[in-house]
């Protein structure tokens, strides 16, 4: 089974936001006696700050492509640090040009390249360490597959209840009633993800749709909101103790 993708759109945007942070906090430390340098030196820090948050979600979707967060958050946010640090020093060494007017000189190219790495992978370990920490998402709930079988003019209403006719199966729903072909066995298995319960051999019924439950003569009957009472058989009335339907 795949792992999911640690990149999401609303990862992006929140990258995004804290580098923008960050850019924002790095250009008020810059020299504010020339606005002229002052904006050139603020336009380089978010530039910095913006592809660096860009090439860290690739970066991390790239390690973990390869497999490499099944080795803990440490050795992922290394990987990510990593494989992000090269362009990185790319990013670093153009702005420095740019900035300069001409290339830095190669006796400071270890220095760069030596800062860029140790940066990279110390904002990678952050940002894994900081993402275990934050809750899990929920996963969506799943499809209801038996919804799909409900005939087109009843579609849109709410299923009640699904009772078995020989080879049928009657459905009830608030826009009326019609049959299928299919077994009670089956459309009960389909029924995951409605609360609901199997009450009889012959009936499944849907929580919401109970208006009404009673007890009497060692037997319990459950009313839906049509009308239509649903006989209990003891097989399963414990378990609807249990719930709490009767």
């Amino acid at each position: 089974m795949e792992r999911p993708n640690p990149v999401s759109w609303r990862l992006v945007g929140r990258v995004l936001a804290v580098g923008t942070a960050i850019g924002l906090f790095l250009s008020l430390l810059g020299p504010f006696g020339n606005l002229k340098v002052w904006a050139a030196h603020a336009a380089l820090n978010f530039a910095y700050s913006w592809i660096g948050s860009l090439l860290g979600l690739a970066s991390a979707r790239l390690s973990w492509r390869l497999g490499l967060w099944s080795r803990g958050t440490w050795a992922a946010g290394l990987a990510t640090g990593i494989l992000m640090a090269p362009p990185m020093c790319a990013v670093v060494w153009l702005g420095v040009t740019l900035s300069n007017g001409h290339p830095p000189a190669n006796r400071y190219l270890p220095e760069i390249l030596w800062d860029t790495v140790l940066i990279c992978v110390g904002a990678s370990l952050v940002a894994m360490l900081a993402a275990r920490r934050m809750p899990a998402q929920p996963a969506p709930p799943r499809p209801v597959k038996f919804l799909d079988r409900i005939p087109l003019k009843l579609r849109g209403g709410e299923l009640w209840a699904v009772q078995a006719e020989d080879h049928y199966l009657r459905l009830h729903t608030s826009k009326g009633q019609d049959l299928i072909l299919m077994r009670l066995a089956d459309a009960v298995a389909e029924l995951d993800g409605i609360e609901g319960a199997q009450v009889h051999r012959s009936w499944w019924v849907a929580r919401a749709a109970v208006s009404d439950a009673r007890r009497g003569d060692g037997r319990a009957t459950l009313t839906l909101k049509d009308g239509a009472e649903v006989p209990v058989s003891r097989t399963y009335a414990k378990a609807l103790r249990e719930m709490r339907w009767i």
